[in-house]
């Protein structure tokens, strides 16, 4: 029986999955009988339904919290299907920092390690013990340390060698109690005096100015992910551009700002149907309604070929695209 995914993802294209089911509780996924195709979904803030989808699109709503106090940190055990940035809050509450650079991250905690969410100099990866999964094949439970979960810019095992083969049913984080704020993004640099609660407010005032709400004009939030590339190809970059956002990436590369490339290549406010650049943050495209996938494939594609043409850069979408029975990538001729 066809479900409506418009409700099930935050970019809201008007398409439709052939079965649906909602995983409340680990054993309830233990006993789903898995047959491909299917799709993990969290909240669906990172994922677009490009077409109809032929198989059964899997929703993780398991809940729960524990916290357990250490000699010099603090493990927080949380549920897949839990909010993020309620998590967020509700740890501030308790008095417990190291996420705040976070807040206001759409998705769940299930979710959270599969890209190694990142915001304002900080990443997940910095504060993973641990991650759960149940093993697909074999229904076992199976822990990842956090080498194991092989992290890195946007990126980790769960994309490559674990994808489509485990469901993440929980994320272990250890909060040191000696808490350092990271204020090394712009905006966080005029706060005197920072508390955890006032970088927390920072960031969700940085976010809220920048980044449309995705539950009042449809998106996916940053749609690209920042390109790393090579000190040489910066430092050539640099002298066209002399004012290209850049940050160091290890020693010898630096990520650069794709909103900036998208904004100063004068995509703000380009559309095709109704997906738009947005006029506010040229990293995120929304959606107004009216529009096809093809559409949003017309809007990748063109650009990815401007930003190539003037800065000699390849982006890569950030937003997991899914036809009509698998993830796939948009990639233009020239990034091959």
């Amino acid at each position: 029986m066809a479900h409506s995914l418009k409700p099930l993802h935050t970019f809201a294209l008007n398409n439709q999955c052939q079965h649906f089911v909602e995983i409340t509780s680990v054993e309830q996924l233990k006993a789903h009988r898995f047959s491909a195709p299917f799709c993990l979904l969290g909240e669906g803030s990172n994922t677009i339904f490009l077409e109809n989808y032929t198989g059964t699109v899997i929703k993780m709503a398991t809940k729960g919290i524990t916290i357990t106090e250490r000699e010099n940190d603090v493990l927080v055990s949380a549920a897949a299907g839990e909010n993020w940035h309620n998590l967020v809050s509700y740890l501030l509450d308790k008095n417990i920092a190291g996420l705040e650079n976070l807040a206001l991250i759409p998705g769940t905690v299930g979710a959270s390690p599969v890209q190694n969410i990142g915001a304002y100099g900080v990443e997940l990866a910095q504060f993973v013990e641990s991650v759960e999964y149940i093993d697909i094949a074999t229904k076992n439970k199976v822990t990842l340390t956090n080498a194991q979960c092989e992290f890195a810019y946007r990126d980790s095992i769960f994309k490559h060698a674990l994808k489509n083969k485990a469901v993440i049913t929980q994320v272990n984080l250890a909060l040191p109690k000696k808490w350092q704020p990271v204020l090394s993004y712009g905006p966080l640099n005029v706060l005197q005096n920072p508390t955890p609660k006032k970088v927390y407010e920072q960031v969700i005032a940085i976010r809220n100015a920048k980044l449309p709400n995705p539950y009042t004009l449809a998106n996916a939030g940053s749609f690209f992910k920042n390109p790393i590339i090579s000190n040489a190809c910066l430092q050539a970059l640099l002298l066209r551009f002399a004012d290209v956002p850049h940050y160091p990436y290890g020693e010898s590369h630096h990520k650069v700002a794709a909103g900036w490339l998208i904004d100063q290549a004068g995509l703000k406010g380009y559309a095709v149907a109704g997906i738009e650049v947005h006029q506010q943050q040229a990293l995120v495209l929304v959606n107004h309604g009216n529009s096809k996938g093809s559409d949003l494939i017309t809007m990748i594609t063109h650009i990815q070929n401007t930003v190539f043409a003037r800065y000699g850069i390849t982006l890569e979408h950030e937003v997991r695209l899914i036809n009509t029975h698998s993830e796939c990538h948009i990639i233009t001729e020239h990034a091959q």
